[in-house]
Protein backbone atom coordinates (compact mmCIF):
# COMPACT_ATOMS: atom_id res chain seq x y z
CA UNK A 1 0.00 0.00 0.00
CA UNK A 2 1.45 3.04 -1.43
CA UNK A 3 0.19 6.37 1.55
CA UNK A 4 1.43 9.67 0.53
CA UNK A 5 1.36 12.23 3.86
CA UNK A 6 0.85 15.29 2.03
CA UNK A 7 2.53 17.68 5.29
CA UNK A 8 4.64 15.49 7.47
CA UNK A 9 4.15 17.90 10.77
CA UNK A 10 2.15 16.82 14.06
CA UNK A 11 -1.09 15.31 12.35
CA UNK A 12 0.36 14.08 9.07
CA UNK A 13 3.44 12.26 11.02
CA UNK A 14 1.42 10.55 13.72
CA UNK A 15 -0.86 8.95 10.68
CA UNK A 16 2.59 8.00 8.98
CA UNK A 17 3.46 6.32 12.20
CA UNK A 18 0.54 4.48 13.39
CA UNK A 19 -0.03 3.26 9.24
CA UNK A 20 3.06 1.90 9.62
CA UNK A 21 2.95 0.08 12.90
CA UNK A 22 -0.84 -1.59 11.71
CA UNK A 23 0.09 -2.46 7.75
CA UNK A 24 2.97 -4.23 7.56
CA UNK A 25 3.05 -3.73 3.50
CA UNK A 26 2.97 0.18 3.38
CA UNK A 27 5.08 2.11 2.31
CA UNK A 28 4.82 5.79 3.50
CA UNK A 29 5.57 8.73 0.91
CA UNK A 30 5.68 12.61 2.56
CA UNK A 31 5.47 15.72 0.53
CA UNK A 32 6.07 18.65 1.93
CA UNK A 33 7.12 22.19 1.14
CA UNK A 34 9.63 21.82 3.32
CA UNK A 35 12.81 20.50 2.89
CA UNK A 36 13.98 20.57 6.23
CA UNK A 37 10.74 18.58 7.37
CA UNK A 38 11.25 16.35 5.19
CA UNK A 39 14.55 15.69 5.93
CA UNK A 40 13.44 15.40 9.52
CA UNK A 41 10.93 12.96 8.47
CA UNK A 42 13.37 10.81 6.54
CA UNK A 43 15.70 10.33 9.74
CA UNK A 44 12.78 9.97 12.27
CA UNK A 45 11.84 7.06 9.85
CA UNK A 46 7.98 7.75 9.68
CA UNK A 47 7.97 8.08 5.77
CA UNK A 48 10.16 5.70 3.61
CA UNK A 49 10.64 8.00 0.67
CA UNK A 50 10.80 11.94 -0.77
CA UNK A 51 7.80 12.83 -2.81
CA UNK A 52 5.81 15.21 -5.11
CA UNK A 53 2.44 15.59 -6.28
CA UNK A 54 3.83 14.85 -10.04
CA UNK A 55 4.18 11.18 -8.16
CA UNK A 56 0.26 10.95 -7.05
CA UNK A 57 -0.35 8.69 -10.12
CA UNK A 58 0.84 5.57 -7.83
CA UNK A 59 -1.19 6.14 -4.51
CA UNK A 60 -3.05 3.99 -2.75
CA UNK A 61 -4.01 6.35 0.11
CA UNK A 62 -3.74 10.23 0.02
CA UNK A 63 -3.61 12.04 3.57
CA UNK A 64 -3.83 15.94 3.75
CA UNK A 65 -2.52 17.03 6.34
CA UNK A 66 -1.54 21.39 6.37
CA UNK A 67 -3.51 24.18 7.04
CA UNK A 68 -6.65 24.23 5.71
CA UNK A 69 -6.44 27.29 3.05
CA UNK A 70 -4.22 24.97 1.89
CA UNK A 71 -6.13 22.19 1.80
CA UNK A 72 -8.48 23.89 0.00
CA UNK A 73 -6.10 24.84 -2.75
CA UNK A 74 -4.24 21.80 -3.15
CA UNK A 75 -7.13 18.97 -3.10
CA UNK A 76 -8.43 19.71 -6.36
CA UNK A 77 -4.81 19.13 -7.89
CA UNK A 78 -4.29 16.52 -5.96
CA UNK A 79 -7.65 14.61 -7.26
CA UNK A 80 -6.23 15.81 -10.62
CA UNK A 81 -3.44 13.53 -10.23
CA UNK A 82 -4.56 10.44 -8.61
CA UNK A 83 -5.63 7.10 -9.83
CA UNK A 84 -9.25 5.92 -10.09
CA UNK A 85 -9.05 3.41 -7.47
CA UNK A 86 -6.66 5.78 -4.73
CA UNK A 87 -8.80 7.35 -1.37
CA UNK A 88 -8.22 10.62 -0.71
CA UNK A 89 -8.91 12.22 3.17
CA UNK A 90 -7.65 15.31 4.68
CA UNK A 91 -7.58 15.86 8.68
CA UNK A 92 -8.86 19.86 8.80
CA UNK A 93 -10.53 21.11 11.56
CA UNK A 94 -13.27 22.80 9.30
CA UNK A 95 -15.25 20.49 6.49
CA UNK A 96 -17.94 22.97 4.76
CA UNK A 97 -15.11 25.15 2.33
CA UNK A 98 -13.44 21.58 1.31
CA UNK A 99 -16.60 19.68 0.86
CA UNK A 100 -17.71 22.62 -1.34
CA UNK A 101 -14.78 22.88 -3.14
CA UNK A 102 -14.56 19.69 -4.54
CA UNK A 103 -18.24 19.19 -4.74
CA UNK A 104 -18.52 19.17 -8.68
CA UNK A 105 -14.92 17.45 -8.98
CA UNK A 106 -14.98 14.27 -11.83
CA UNK A 107 -13.13 12.51 -8.89
CA UNK A 108 -14.92 13.67 -6.01
CA UNK A 109 -16.15 9.73 -5.53
CA UNK A 110 -12.35 9.54 -4.37
CA UNK A 111 -12.27 12.20 -1.28
CA UNK A 112 -13.20 11.45 1.77
CA UNK A 113 -13.74 14.34 4.69
CA UNK A 114 -12.38 13.63 7.34
CA UNK A 115 -11.60 15.46 11.20
CA UNK A 116 -10.00 13.14 13.66
CA UNK A 117 -10.68 15.02 16.92
CA UNK A 118 -6.94 14.74 18.10
CA UNK A 119 -3.57 16.87 18.47
CA UNK A 120 -1.62 18.25 20.71
CA UNK A 121 -0.35 21.70 20.77
CA UNK A 122 2.92 21.15 19.35
CA UNK A 123 4.06 21.18 15.36
CA UNK A 124 6.44 19.73 12.76
CA UNK A 125 7.72 16.26 12.22
CA UNK A 126 9.36 16.14 15.60
CA UNK A 127 5.76 16.35 17.53
CA UNK A 128 4.35 13.21 15.70
CA UNK A 129 3.50 10.58 18.02
CA UNK A 130 2.29 6.68 17.94
CA UNK A 131 -1.32 6.37 19.38
CA UNK A 132 -2.09 9.54 18.58
CA UNK A 133 -5.44 8.55 17.15
CA UNK A 134 -6.44 5.70 19.06
CA UNK A 135 -9.49 6.04 21.34
CA UNK A 136 -10.31 9.43 19.55
CA UNK A 137 -13.35 10.31 17.38
CA UNK A 138 -13.28 10.79 13.79
CA UNK A 139 -15.93 12.51 12.30
CA UNK A 140 -16.72 11.92 8.33
CA UNK A 141 -18.60 14.34 6.47
CA UNK A 142 -20.97 13.36 3.33
CA UNK A 143 -19.92 9.81 3.38
CA UNK A 144 -22.47 9.32 0.74
CA UNK A 145 -20.51 10.99 -1.54
CA UNK A 146 -17.39 8.43 -1.45
CA UNK A 147 -17.27 5.59 -3.56
CA UNK A 148 -18.61 2.20 -0.95
CA UNK A 149 -15.17 0.85 -1.84
CA UNK A 150 -12.90 3.81 -1.06
CA UNK A 151 -15.49 3.84 2.02
CA UNK A 152 -14.32 0.50 2.96
CA UNK A 153 -10.14 1.42 2.59
CA UNK A 154 -10.85 4.57 4.83
CA UNK A 155 -12.68 2.44 7.60
CA UNK A 156 -9.98 0.01 7.56
CA UNK A 157 -7.23 2.31 8.28
CA UNK A 158 -9.38 4.14 11.04
CA UNK A 159 -10.48 0.75 12.94
CA UNK A 160 -6.34 -0.51 12.69
CA UNK A 161 -5.29 2.84 14.26
CA UNK A 162 -8.76 2.45 16.96
CA UNK A 163 -10.56 5.44 16.17
CA UNK A 164 -14.14 5.53 17.05
CA UNK A 165 -16.79 7.16 13.97
CA UNK A 166 -19.12 9.83 13.68
CA UNK A 167 -21.05 10.78 10.90
CA UNK A 168 -22.03 14.70 10.48
CA UNK A 169 -22.80 16.93 7.74
CA UNK A 170 -20.16 19.76 6.90
CA UNK A 171 -22.52 22.48 8.34
CA UNK A 172 -23.22 20.94 11.80
CA UNK A 173 -19.94 19.83 12.04
CA UNK A 174 -18.27 23.31 11.58
CA UNK A 175 -20.40 24.80 14.03
CA UNK A 176 -20.10 22.01 16.76
CA UNK A 177 -16.28 22.41 15.92
CA UNK A 178 -16.50 26.09 17.11
CA UNK A 179 -17.47 26.19 20.05
CA UNK A 180 -15.83 22.66 21.15
CA UNK A 181 -12.39 23.19 19.93
CA UNK A 182 -12.31 26.59 18.14
CA UNK A 183 -13.36 28.88 21.09
CA UNK A 184 -10.89 27.33 23.37
CA UNK A 185 -8.15 27.89 21.32
CA UNK A 186 -9.40 31.70 21.02
CA UNK A 187 -10.02 31.91 24.87
CA UNK A 188 -6.28 29.99 25.89
CA UNK A 189 -4.57 32.94 23.11
CA UNK A 190 -6.47 35.59 24.41
CA UNK A 191 -5.95 34.64 28.34
CA UNK A 192 -1.81 34.20 26.89
CA UNK A 193 -1.64 37.57 25.46
CA UNK A 194 -3.47 39.23 28.68
CA UNK A 195 -1.13 37.73 31.20
CA UNK A 196 1.58 38.89 28.60
CA UNK A 197 0.89 42.10 28.39
CA UNK A 198 0.35 42.53 32.29
CA UNK A 199 3.90 40.71 33.09
CA UNK A 200 5.87 43.46 31.24
CA UNK A 201 4.78 45.58 35.09
CA UNK A 202 4.56 43.03 37.11
CA UNK A 203 7.44 40.12 36.45
CA UNK A 204 6.64 38.27 38.97
CA UNK A 205 3.35 37.29 37.71
CA UNK A 206 5.44 33.84 36.08
CA UNK A 207 6.67 32.88 39.56
CA UNK A 208 2.81 33.14 41.01
CA UNK A 209 1.31 31.09 37.90
CA UNK A 210 0.62 27.22 38.73
CA UNK A 211 -0.75 24.05 37.12
CA UNK A 212 -3.97 25.52 36.83
CA UNK A 213 -2.44 28.49 34.15
CA UNK A 214 0.08 26.06 32.58
CA UNK A 215 -3.08 23.80 31.69
CA UNK A 216 -5.55 27.18 30.45
CA UNK A 217 -2.73 28.70 28.73
CA UNK A 218 -1.83 25.16 26.83
CA UNK A 219 -3.38 25.65 23.80
CA UNK A 220 -1.80 29.17 23.13
CA UNK A 221 1.40 27.56 22.10
CA UNK A 222 -0.25 25.82 19.17
CA UNK A 223 0.58 26.92 15.09
CA UNK A 224 -0.61 30.21 14.59
CA UNK A 225 -0.16 29.03 10.53
CA UNK A 226 -2.27 26.40 11.34
CA UNK A 227 -5.18 28.32 13.64
CA UNK A 228 -5.48 31.33 11.73
CA UNK A 229 -6.82 29.58 8.48
CA UNK A 230 -9.40 27.75 10.77
CA UNK A 231 -10.74 30.99 12.30
CA UNK A 232 -10.96 32.36 8.49
CA UNK A 233 -12.33 29.40 7.11
CA UNK A 234 -14.91 29.50 10.33
CA UNK A 235 -15.48 33.11 10.45
CA UNK A 236 -19.50 32.77 10.79
CA UNK A 237 -19.74 30.13 13.37
CA UNK A 238 -16.50 31.81 15.20
CA UNK A 239 -18.11 35.29 16.00
CA UNK A 240 -21.39 33.59 17.12
CA UNK A 241 -19.43 31.61 19.47
CA UNK A 242 -17.77 34.68 20.66
CA UNK A 243 -20.48 36.74 21.20
CA UNK A 244 -21.95 34.21 23.31
CA UNK A 245 -18.53 33.64 25.52
CA UNK A 246 -18.41 37.55 25.58
CA UNK A 247 -21.98 38.08 26.82
CA UNK A 248 -21.21 35.33 29.85
CA UNK A 249 -17.94 36.86 30.47
CA UNK A 250 -19.72 40.35 31.05
CA UNK A 251 -22.87 38.52 32.62
CA UNK A 252 -20.20 36.98 35.40
CA UNK A 253 -17.66 40.53 36.12
CA UNK A 254 -21.61 42.36 36.43
CA UNK A 255 -22.25 39.33 39.10
CA UNK A 256 -18.58 40.39 40.64
CA UNK A 257 -18.95 44.33 40.41
CA UNK A 258 -22.65 43.81 42.34
CA UNK A 259 -21.04 41.89 45.12
CA UNK A 260 -23.82 38.92 44.19
CA UNK A 261 -21.54 35.85 45.18
CA UNK A 262 -24.28 33.43 45.88
CA UNK A 263 -25.05 33.78 42.02
CA UNK A 264 -21.46 33.51 41.19
CA UNK A 265 -21.66 30.77 43.46
CA UNK A 266 -24.86 29.21 41.36
CA UNK A 267 -22.97 29.98 38.21
CA UNK A 268 -20.16 27.93 39.19
CA UNK A 269 -21.90 24.87 40.29
CA UNK A 270 -24.40 24.72 37.53
CA UNK A 271 -21.71 24.89 35.12
CA UNK A 272 -19.89 21.75 37.24
CA UNK A 273 -22.16 19.93 35.11
CA UNK A 274 -19.28 19.59 32.72
CA UNK A 275 -17.58 17.31 34.44
CA UNK A 276 -20.68 14.64 34.13
CA UNK A 277 -20.39 15.70 30.27
CA UNK A 278 -16.68 15.10 29.61
CA UNK A 279 -16.91 11.66 31.73
CA UNK A 280 -14.74 9.31 30.05
CA UNK A 281 -12.22 11.84 27.62
CA UNK A 282 -8.82 11.33 28.32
Amino acid sequence: MNVFVVGVGLIGGSFAIDIKAAFNEAKIYGVDRSEDNLNEALSLGFIDYTSGLDELDKADVVIIAIPVDATVEILPTILDKINDNCLVFDAGSTKKKLCNAVENHDKRRNYLAVHPIAGTEFSGPQAAIANLYRGKTNIICEVEKTAFKLQEKGMEIFSRLGMRIRYMDPSSHDKHIAYVSHLSHISSFMLGKTVIEKEKNERDIFDMAGSGFASTVRLAKSSPAMWAPIFKHNKENIIETLEEYIANLAQFKELIENDDFLAVYREMEDTNHIKTILKGIA
